[in-house]
Order: structure tokens, then sequence, then C-alpha cells
């Protein structure tokens, strides 16, 4: 899953955080979705509290459009699509990757800087880290 949005986010040229989440929506490339009017997505999910649940919940749109995409499934991705688990953890690495998240300083690396600095809600950031303790290497 590390590899595989490593090269998402070579292929889209992102350097750096934030990783534009709805651009990508909206410009998909060969292979992947129709463009995705992110105008229509109901905003019924976009709870208050946390500035940035809205990107997380777009982060959840991309990461059900590469699963069922013939560029996710060339990738192997089209495993994670009848698994909402996975699916949260899909957007979680769009949009904190580890490869990102790595170039931080150790210091940074706690939920309340990732949050500010992925605009990653802190629950979420809080949960990658944790992802990442668990699973060591990337996969």
């Amino acid at each position: 899953m590390e590899r595989t949005i490593d090269e998402l986010m070579e292929t889209y040229r992102v350097a750096g955080p934030p990783v534009p989440i709805e651009a990508m929506l909206q410009n998909p490339l060969e292979n992947m979705w129709d463009e995705v009017d992110i105008s229509l997505v109901s905003g019924s999910f976009m709870a208050m509290g946390d500035p940035y649940v809205p990107r997380m919940s777009f982060a959840r749109v991309l990461a059900r459009h590469l699963v069922n995409s013939a560029w996710g499934a060339e990738r192997g991705l089209s495993t994670y699509k009848d698994d909402p688990r996975s699916i949260s953890t899909l957007a979680r690495v769009i949009i904190m990757p580890r490869s990102m998240l790595e170039r931080l300083a150790p210091s940074a690396r706690n939920a309340h800087t990732l949050s500010g600095h992925f605009e990653a809600p802190f629950k979420d950031a809080a949960l990658r880290l944790e992802e990442i303790a668990t699973y060591g290497s990337p996969s």
C-alpha cells in the first residue's frame, strides 16, 4: 500500500504535504476514474469540530476510486474494495504518505504536528502513527 501511494504521489507530482486530494479527484490520470465533481459530494458527512474532517472524507472517496480503478487493480489495490477498514487505512496513507512523514524531524512526528502539517484530523494522524509503529517497514 505504501509503495503504491508513493507511486501515486510521483505520478501526480506531489512533492510534499498537504496532498491535493480534491485536485486528484477532479483530474484523474489514464486508467483511473472519471472526473469527480466534488461540488456534488454531499456536505452531510462534513462534521464540524476538526477543520480537516472534510479532507479526510475526500481522501476516503479517493481511496474508493483508486481501489475500483484499473490503475489500482494493476497494483493490487482491488483486494481492499470490500473492506471499509482498509479503505480508511488507505485514505490515511494517501493523506499522510509514510515517505513524506519520514522527512519530518523525529520531534515533529506526533499527532498534533502531523494534523497541521498534512491537514488531517488529529484522530487520523494519531491512527497513522500507530499504523506505522505497528507495521514497521513499508508494504
